[in-house]
């Protein structure tokens, strides 16, 4: 990596003030997606008296709720049921994109990486200055692929990105109903910099959000596929596995069937390694303080019992997760080390292994610098390509 693209890295990731206390609550929220993650943000917009439109281009997703008595809150959090499609104290359902938006003060773009990417590059002729775009899930410089993919489209509004690390539940879907338990802070940041008061709108419905200086920063404090990768498909007699011991022919307890016990010493070993290559290459982009890997660990694998435990993916999410953790979070790592000339070994390791789970080069279609504008050799260079990622070149 260049001396002058380093300088301005750590340029890019210094500190600034925090978000103003008195920042306007954003009330007008509207939900792309139609999945377990999209419900679960339009009932704690409603919880918190938002007007809420849910859109979904797929009928099926639609009818779901419309055929049920509203999306179910159990557990943790603002429990009851939310309406849909009720009226005015209820959720609204659409499969207009234009009907969903116009208005809206903050758009949570949710589901898979590839559903992000089409919802940014869709949006690009209905968005308006002042709105809010929020990916939830961002993983690693989900705001910069999203603010490209927003100058692709052609947007020239002056809209914020939020890039944010996680939701404020775990949670289990059955249905309609979410049984919930709380989640740890996460990290949160807006592209452009500088815009406090994005995050400060949303922590009415988004609690857990811990502003970091930078998209830079909270891309490399997500630790999320280097957690669940190996929690998911790495078992079996050859590795130790986690939680509490059962004696054979014995059952473990439900409460105990947890996603935390699916670290075992082994994997925690190789989970550490990986948070050391992530902490390697932050260090060389000027970011530093990153979570100690107990901490990170916990962050995405939740308690081990009790309060805050996350539960164990059914098969076809875990090898969604398996896709999105390559694509979202260890391909960006890789392409941001390889600009640092920074050896990354285990997490090119993971990549493959994924790879050949899922029987396809997943790793293709990954988060790469050069694919999203940033092709910079100098600091004008540098500067240049960051300031033109910022939505209408603002």
């Amino acid at each position: 990596m260049s001396a002058e693209f380093e300088d301005f890295a750590r340029a890019a990731s210094r500190g600034r003030s925090a978000a103003p206390p008195d920042a306007p609550r954003l009330t007008r929220i509207a939900v792309l997606g139609g999945g377990a993650d999209a419900r679960l943000i339009a009932a704690l917009s409603l919880a918190e008296n938002c007007d809420v439109t849910l859109f979904s281009a797929y009928g099926r997703e639609l009818e779901l709720l419309r055929a049920s008595s509203g999306i179910a809150l159990r557990g943790a959090g603002p429990l009851g049921s939310y309406q849909v499609d009720g009226g005015e104290a209820s959720i609204g359902l659409t499969a207009e994109l234009d009907a969903a938006v116009d208005g809206a003060e903050a758009i949570f773009l949710t589901g898979p990486i590839h559903k992000q990417r089409t919802y940014a590059m869709v949006l690009a002729d209905h968005l308006s200055d002042g709105q809010v775009l929020v990916l939830a899930p961002g993983r690693s410089l989900g705001a910069v692929e999203a603010a490209w993919m927003l100058r692709l489209g052609g947007c020239t509004a002056d809209v914020t990105l939020v890039e944010t690390q996680g939701l404020p539940f775990w949670y289990r879907a059955e249905g309609t109903v979410l049984t919930l338990s709380a989640r740890a802070s996460v990290a949160a940041a807006t592209l452009p910099r500088g815009r406090s008061e994005a995050i400060a709108g949303l922590s009415h419905i988004l609690p857990n959000l811990q502003e970091v200086d930078s998209v830079v920063a909270s891309g490399f404090a997500d630790l999320s596929a280097s957690v669940e990768i190996p929690a998911l498909v790495m078992g079996g007699a050859g590795l130790a596995a986690g939680g509490i011991a059962v004696p054979m022919g014995g059952v473990p307890l439900p409460e105990n069937e947890t996603f935390h016990a699916l670290i075992g010493p082994d994997q925690m070993r190789l989970i550490e390694t990986l948070a050391e290559e992530r902490r390697a290459v932050a260090r060389a982009f000027g970011v530093r303080n990153l979570p100690a890997t107990d901490d990170w660990i916990a962050a995405y694998s939740g308690t081990a019992k009790g309060d805050g435990t996350r539960a164990v993916p059914d098969h076809d999410t875990a090898r969604a997760m398996l896709r999105d953790g390559v694509i979202g979070s260890l391909v960006p790592l890789c392409s941001a080390a390889g600009l640092a000339g920074i050896a990354v070994p285990q997490t090119q390791a993971l990549i493959a292994l994924t790879g050949a789970i899922l029987d396809a080069d997943v790793a293709a279609s990954g988060r790469k610098l050069e694919t999203m504008g940033i092709t910079a050799d100098t600091i004008d260079d540098a500067r240049r390509h960051f300031d033109t990622l910022t939505p209408g070149g603002r």
